[in-house]
């Protein structure tokens, strides 16, 4: 007997307790599945949760649901909800009298022998005592609720605090990338009049920063941030509620006064004497009144935790969505950043390449025009070059000069075009990447 596992379920949405024999390496799927047919909630709509509030895991088996060690196995209790609902509102009926019980609540005037009354009466103390362990175990109920409505909350505000991160970085790359590509278009219209030109290239960065503009759209996270920021305040309210806490004291002085009242009968000699109950059945209504008004502030507090569990439920794929877009939205701008830098690149790259090819030009001509000129001058007997007049220069034999001068810029003509043809091949192939 002593390694027997029992679990005690206990149904919130009827306030009953089911109990269930635990087979050996018996999964959690089949007991969900003997929960249904006892409670006739689907085991898709179950949840499971522990004191702690912690649900349970459907990877372990159902031993679970029982704690180690004896002491206070057959009291330890798991919760179960119906995530379908959200309202629980009864009703909610008390545990029924005994038939002695029901006897003297019928008349409490009538006269008992006192041996008779402190049976009666020892069954009266245990119906209240009920009471209010029903009460207990529902308000433990209402707790582990309560906890993993904190549980998921803080996933909540995890998820949260990501999103506003990045957010802010997307939001920070989004203002560079339009200050620099602003700074570009108007350096390129600078340039255009006697540098490097593109339409193509120019569309194309226009279309970046209309892509860039769009991309704002998915850090607008403002109205996901309202919702959580209410939902916060809700919960921090219910947690301060009065009924986020025990209200069984009165149950517990009506427990204490019909204790106090079974023992002054117990002192009694069992004598021939008789007695009414009247005392007694007073606590007796007192205490059903009493669990009647703190239940129904119960469950109004529990259908309040289990709606803001759903609207958390509801909000995490939004923000998991959210999250989402501002990830793609933060590589699209990344990726339109470098490709801009690569083209911006590869303009200084061409540009470059015109300045050299110019260059080599203007000094060939240059040298052509010295040495021609140096030939055509007479030498003085110390070797510098001196000035005469123009009737003296000596005119060149046969054409001979011209025509080296002219072979060898027809040939500085032709190095020329084949760099302006590489050049306009790399223009041509940037547009088209």
């Amino acid at each position: 007997v002593l390694f027997l596992q029992i679990v005690h379920i206990l149904n919130m949405t009827s306030a009953k307790i089911v109990s269930f024999l635990l087979h050996p390496e018996e999964s959690l799927h089949s007991l969900q599945n003997r929960i249904e047919f006892e409670t006739g909630i689907s085991t898709g709509n179950q949840e499971l949760l522990l004191e702690t509030g912690i649900c349970l895991d459907p990877r372990k088996p159902a031993s679970q649901c029982v704690i180690d060690g004896v002491r206070g196995w057959d009291s330890y209790m798991v919760y179960l909800f119906d995530k379908s609902k959200t309202v629980y509102d009864g009703p909610f009926a008390s545990r029924s009298l005994s038939d002695c019980v029901n006897y003297i609540v019928q008349d409490s005037k009538i006269q008992l022998p006192i041996p008779q009354l402190r049976k009666v009466w020892a069954e009266a103390v245990h119906y209240v005592i009920g009471l209010k362990e029903d009460y207990s175990r529902l308000f433990q109920g209402q707790r582990a609720a309560m906890l993993s409505l904190l549980r998921y909350n803080a996933n909540l505000i995890k998820m949260k605090n990501n999103m506003v991160s990045a957010s802010q970085q997307l939001k920070a790359k989004l203002e560079f990338f339009h200050q620099s590509i602003r700074l570009d278009l108007e350096r390129y219209s600078d340039q255009m009049a006697y540098g490097i030109s593109s339409e193509k290239m120019l569309k194309a960065w226009k279309e970046m920063e209309e892509k860039a503009s769009h991309c704002a759209q998915a850090e607008d996270i403002g109205y996901l941030d309202e919702q959580i920021m209410a939902l916060h305040t809700e919960i921090v309210e219910l947690q301060k509620s009065p009924y986020a806490r025990r209200q069984g004291e009165v149950m517990e002085s009506l427990e204490q006064r019909a204790i106090d009242l079974y023992k002054q009968l117990k002192t009694r000699p069992p004598d021939h004497a008789y007695s009414d109950s009247t005392d007694m059945v007073k606590i007796i209504v007192q205490t059903v009144q009493s669990q009647d008004r703190v239940l129904k502030e119960l469950f109004g507090h529990l259908s309040k935790l289990l709606g803001c569990k759903q609207k958390i439920i509801d909000l995490l794929p939004e923000i998991e969505v959210a999250l989402n877009n501002i990830k793609e939205a933060d590589n699209s701008v990344m990726q339109m950043q470098g490709k801009r830098q690569r083209e911006i690149w590869h303009l200084l790259k061409i540009a470059c390449t015109q300045s050299s090819s110019r260059s080599l030009v203007s000094s060939s001509l240059e040298g052509t025009a010295s040495t021609a000129a140096a030939g055509w001058l007479p030498q003085s007997s110390s070797g510098n070059a001196a000035p005469h007049p123009l009737c003296s220069l000596a005119a060149p034999e046969d054409g001979e000069n011209f025509a080296d001068v002219i072979q060898e810029n027809v040939n500085y003509l032709e190095l020329f075009s084949s760099i302006l043809q590489e050049v306009r091949q790399e223009q041509n192939s940037m547009m088209v990447s």
